[in-house]
């Protein structure tokens, strides 16, 4: 069903980069989502009407919910779709953030509701009125609710969306809270015990764990949250890849809406190189990664001196020593100027976010470090915050040089 309807509906559906092909997906998922829903919300609504459950009504409220999100959806795929302006040059696919955030509080404000309704439900309780209908309408909206799931799921993926994805997990959810509902029915009938209420406080507490859930989602990319690991481990890989490149630090990237990003990066090479060259090399590294990966980037050369042994040994033995102080700890950009009483050792320190120390206090303890080798090197520190991680173990390294 699910490949059919990619079939029918989206054209290119493998140039999945273009933002006409991504907005193509996304309303097939939206509005498949905005009928599905709308059609469990009003024979849900009705068998619930007519049996007097609370807990299928606020069931049926769920859904009307979900067809509301996918309303949202639909118009923040709309916009996200438009091209950039000279007020948005960075374009407009944050929308889609935006639409996630309005279907969050909508979740929310229904879980409020339910509960509110239940609990009055559960304090002054009155019979419901069994059916084999009401059965056979739970039961059917378990089996939808578990397709729109594996639909929204293979669709986030493909475009990578956390709307969709969202949308995938609020129905996955619905199904549980589904099942809980048909539950209570059948042993309401059977052993004769009023649940009735407490499983409309139950599914109102599951609405609200959900929304909360997919309310911190949501809220991560807008506020800027880290870079996937390994997204930035595969950049890194990407890069060293080059010729004549002998390392890279200070990656940032910075997300503007799926298939928006933009970020920066130095990239070590030997400052005896022709500066031609390695310009041509960079230029050639920011080109592939925007084909390869969709991203933007920016880099700036650092020209780092291979032909000074004793400029190799510092490094070589700096980024051994700041292990010692924490093992997240890298330095980059070493340079020694040699004076007539001392020497000047220059070189930046990379801070991992979860060092807790002060800039001025780690100073200190690597201006120490260099002192007790060095007595006569004066240390010229500068610290680096440090924007996106690798997994562990691979640090920033360089390439042996």
């Amino acid at each position: 069903m699910t490949k059919w309807l990619i079939r029918r509906f989206v054209a290119d559906r493998e140039q999945v980069a273009k933002p006409a092909v991504r907005t193509a997906y996304g309303r097939l998922a939206t509005t498949t989502g905005l009928l599905c829903n709308l059609l469990l919300a009003m024979g849900k609504l009705l068998v619930g009407l007519l049996s007097g459950s609370v807990s299928v009504i606020a069931d049926a409220a769920n859904n009307l919910s979900d067809a509301s999100s996918s309303v949202i959806s639909l118009l923040g795929f709309k916009m996200a779709s438009k091209p950039a302006d000279p007020e948005h040059p960075y374009g407009h696919a944050r929308y889609e953030y935006l639409a996630g955030l309005m279907v969050c509080v909508i979740i929310l404000l229904i879980g409020v509701e339910l509960f509110r309704s239940s609990l009055n439900k559960v304090i002054n309780p009155s019979p419901v009125q069994f059916s084999w209908i009401t059965v056979g309408v739970l039961a059917a909206s378990i089996l939808v609710k578990q397709w729109m799931a594996s639909f929204y799921r293979r669709i986030g993926s493909t475009i990578s969306s956390n709307t969709l994805q969202a949308a995938a997990t609020d129905s996955r959810n619905d199904v549980i809270s589904t099942s809980i509902v048909l539950i209570a029915a059948l042993i309401s009938h059977f052993f004769k015990m009023e649940l009735d209420g407490w499983m409309g406080l139950a599914v109102a507490c599951f609405i609200l764990y959900s929304g909360f859930g997919l309310l911190r989602e949501t809220l991560d990319p807008l506020l800027g949250n880290a870079p996937d690991p390994e997204l930035v481990q595969q950049i890194r890989d990407l890069i060293l890849y080059y010729p004549g490149v002998l390392g890279t630090h200070d990656l940032m990237l910075h997300d503007y809406g799926p298939g928006r990003r933009f970020g920066s990066v130095h990239v070590e090479m030997a400052a005896e190189d022709d500066i031609m060259q390695s310009h041509d090399v960079i230029d050639g590294i920011e080109r592939d990664i925007l084909q390869q990966m969709n991203i933007h980037l920016i880099i700036h050369l650092d020209p780092i001196v291979t032909q000074d042994p004793l400029v190799a040994d510092l490094r070589l033995w700096l980024s051994e020593q700041v292990k010692q102080i924490h093992p997240e700890l890298t330095i980059h950009d070493v340079r020694l100027v040699k004076g007539i009483t001392h020497s000047n050792l220059i070189f930046d320190c990379v801070k991992p976010s979860g060092l807790d120390m002060a800039d001025d206090a780690l100073k200190r303890a690597l201006s120490e470090v260099v002192r007790q080798k060095h007595p006569s090197y004066f240390s010229v520190i500068t610290i680096d915050e440090s924007y996106a991680t690798v997994p562990q173990g691979d640090g920033a390294k360089s390439k042996e040089h």
